[in-house]
């Protein structure tokens, strides 16, 4: 089986890289990223991209499976359109060609609380990406909502103090349903899902995404 990523640079896609190359079920991992990664591997080849010219890239997007861990902040982006482009439009061009190319399955890490009628900004273009890759109808599409993460060295200060706030409340039993989570179990979960998982379209969320990274599923080669 052939994989296909984006987002490989983040906290989660490079979890979860490393994963797909200790994956038994994986033959090949194609990622697409901005700038190159210094891993090597038999089984990865990386493709440095402009995403805004998919006319260059389109081609390249053919396998199996495409997962998509692609994200930013309103900080790191510097702006609401600058946002938009990484969490929706780039997301969204990947999927269509990924569509043209006969790619049958797509995994996809959205947010918790995304809504396409959301009055909140990042919610709502979540919510619209969500909306427009389900109108994609790939054979098998997982859609992650995982609630905040809790990445390894994080620098983001209000992401911290928020993780830290929710982590207080959880230990009085509220709250529990934004329980911060591990990038690492989410790469797990994200993997596990596909590899598990039948035909159709799934909404994950809250106790479920712990419940497939929990699955021994996964073998090195």
């Amino acid at each position: 089986m052939k994989a296909l990523l984006i987002g490989a640079t983040g906290a989660t896609g490079k979890e979860l890289l490393q994963l797909l190359l200790n994956d038994y079920h994986t033959e090949h991992i194609d990622v697409f990223v901005r700038k190159n990664i210094n891993i090597q591997h038999s089984k990865l080849s990386v493709h440095i991209i402009d995403f805004n010219h998919p006319e260059n890239w389109k081609h390249l997007v053919k396998g199996d499976v495409l997962y998509s861990c692609l994200g930013s902040t309103l900080k790191d982006a510097g702006s609401k359109e600058a946002q938009k482009k990484v969490d929706y439009e780039y997301q969204c061009e990947f999927a269509k060609a990924a569509k043209e190319n006969k790619v049958e399955s797509y995994v996809l890490v959205s947010a918790d609380f995304a809504s396409a009628k959301s009055p909140f900004f990042y919610s709502k273009i979540k919510g619209q990406l969500e909306e427009d890759v389900k109108a994609l109808e790939f054979s098998k599409l997982i859609i992650f909502n995982p609630p905040i993460l809790i990445r390894k060295e994080s620098n983001r200060k209000f992401e911290v103090m928020v993780v830290k706030i929710l982590k207080f409340f959880n230990t009085f039993g509220l709250l529990k349903s934004s329980k911060p989570l591990p990038t690492e179990l989410l790469a797990k979960a994200l993997l596990n899902a596909f590899n598990t998982l039948s035909k159709g379209t799934y909404s994950i969320k809250g106790k479920e995404i712990l419940t497939f990274a929990s699955l021994i599923n996964n073998k090195s080669n």
